[in-house]
């Protein structure tokens, strides 16, 4: 079992700039992927960002050149940093793990809100 827990999330203007990070905990070593996804109200969540074991990074469209996401093995956390936020930004963010060997097994943190004011 994995789990994940996030942090970070807050309220802050257009423009600003906040970091989300994931703690991971538990049987880690199966996770092969990393990810951040988002949820806005009424809409389906969607992906933001994925970061393989091997440092291979993955964007959605809308948030390239803003976000930038990283992970530090050492400390088994994922980080997402978010600039030049925009009020389209505001959601729930999630903290995906995939484990391969495990079937592709999907494991979800709790989420944290992130709202941006105009």
């Amino acid at each position: 079992q994995v789990q994940l827990v996030e942090s970070g999330g807050g309220s802050v203007q257009a423009g600003g700039s906040l970091r989300l990070s994931c703690a991971a905990s538990g049987s880690i070593s199966s996770i092969n992927v990393m990810g951040w996804y988002r949820q806005a109200p009424g809409k389906q969540r969607e992906l933001v960002a994925t970061i393989t074991t091997n440092g291979i990074i993955n964007y959605t469209q809308s948030v390239k050149g803003r976000f930038t996401i990283s992970r530090d093995n050492e400390k088994n956390t994922m980080y997402l940093q978010m600039n030049s936020l925009k009020p389209e930004d505001t959601a729930v963010y999630y903290c995906n793990g995939v484990s391969i060997r495990n079937g592709y097994q999907s494991y979800w943190g709790q989420g944290t809100q992130v709202t941006v004011s105009s």
